[in-house]
């Protein structure tokens, strides 16, 4: 890890700060359904409506996002992002209609997100490091994203407290606008071309014939699916089943503490063992969890236990599935092609987010929602399990690079 840190330290320091802000910021926004919902009479299908539409438009814009970065550098598209992030969640706190929710928190934050998420920096740390230590890498720079989700959690849940939800969305804007200058540490230029360099149509198709690509994509569903529903709806959850609302946000506080640890020991396995068996393992994994939360009895222990397991889990498959990416097809698109499979990821989360508040408006509960998530991580497990860690045939007997 010392020569992670001496060859490329300024560039993994400033994605990882970066990363702890976006992602710490967004993993509270469950936080905020309740009092929204509260104040203007709202459904929860409108509030989950909103995220879920700032998944798909984050998914959607991701692969555009890392084209530019890989063709142009990163520190531009984190600049953008990080403005569109900050004006958006501004606007939120100004939000009094499903329209200007879904403008705010939908449109403005989804863009926002696709510059200053894992794709765009995972792919700046992938170009930094050398391939030996990348998976490493990675999951370091994924660790920080983790531990900005358990510091802004009680920071989020403390500011509407102190502020009420609208200034306390204000006042997250202001902290979110801290990306634009962390944006100067993103060093990054497009890779030198050697010999023929592969244009984005090129990469596309040939990432496009490849079968393991799209079981990647596909797994990766499965997990946005789960990541979001939880995220949004877990809070909600344990107060429909009369445990403190104080338990929710420490359940998620407790995700993102341990999700520190999980996504280090993923990149560090990364490393050492084939990625696509240790994603089967962790989606496997997460099936008997969340198995075992929905059907034992819960408590406030019980609750904590699911959040340090889940927290775990993660988001340990961001390394491990970037990680796979870069084997199979090189650096040189990374930010481009992890864009895409993220795009199935926000897709699944599109899905986890919205179908979370919509069925719970029609039934009354998550308790279907559970069962389709245990569902698609058996699935999920099935998918990565023939994935090959084998480089395509333009890179074999070739640099990393290509």
């Amino acid at each position: 890890m010392t020569s992670i840190w001496r060859t490329s330290g300024w560039v993994l320091l400033g994605a990882s700060l970066i990363l702890a802000l976006s992602l710490g910021i967004r993993h509270g926004f469950g936080l905020f359904l309740a009092p929204m919902s509260a104040e203007f009479g709202w459904g929860r299908e409108v509030f989950a409506f909103a995220i879920a539409l700032q998944n798909l438009v984050w998914g959607l814009a991701q692969p555009f996002a890392g084209a530019l970065a890989d063709r142009f550098g990163a520190q531009r598209t984190v600049l953008v992002g990080g403005v569109l992030y900050a004006v958006g969640l501004g606007l939120m706190g100004l939000a009094d209609s499903a329209w200007s929710l879904s403008l705010s928190a939908g449109l403005l934050i989804g863009i926002g997100l696709s510059g200053t998420s894992f794709s765009v920096l995972l792919g700046v740390v992938g170009r930094a490091v050398p391939a030996q230590q990348r998976s490493m890498a990675m999951g370091i720079a994924a660790a920080a994203g983790s531990f900005g989700q358990f510091a802004m959690l009680p920071g989020s849940l403390g500011l509407i407290g102190w502020l009420g939800w609208s200034a306390a969305l204000l006042a997250l804007g202001l902290l979110v606008a801290l990306i634009v200058p962390l944006a100067a540490m993103i060093k990054d230029n497009p890779l030198p071309t050697q010999g023929h360099e592969q244009s984005l149509g090129e990469a596309l198709r040939e990432a496009g014939g490849h079968s393991g690509f799209w079981l990647l994509a596909l797994g990766f569903f499965v997990c946005g699916f789960q990541v979001v529903f939880i995220g949004v709806h877990l809070p909600a959850y344990l107060v429909d089943q009369h445990l403190p609302a104080m338990v929710g946000t420490t359940v998620l506080a407790l995700v993102g503490l341990f999700n520190i640890f999980g996504t280090y020991i993923a990149g560090w396995l990364g490393g050492r063992m084939a990625k696509p068996r240790l994603l089967s393992a962790l989606y496997l994994a997460r099936a008997v969890v969340i198995g075992a939360f929905v059907m034992a009895p819960l408590t406030v222990w019980s609750a904590y236990a699911f959040g340090i397991a889940m927290g775990l889990l993660w988001l340990s498959t961001v390394p491990l599935t970037n990680g796979t990416v870069a084997t199979l097809f090189g650096v040189r698109n990374l930010s481009m092609l992890g864009g895409i499979v993220f795009l199935f990821h926000q897709l699944g989360a599109f899905l986890g987010g919205w179908l979370g508040g919509y069925l719970y408006d029609q039934t009354g509960s998550y308790e279907l929602v559970w069962q389709i998530a245990i569902l698609l991580s058996l699935m999920a497990a099935a998918l990565n399990w023939p994935v090959r860690e084998q480089p395509v045939a333009r890179l074999q007997g070739a640099g990393a690079v290509a």
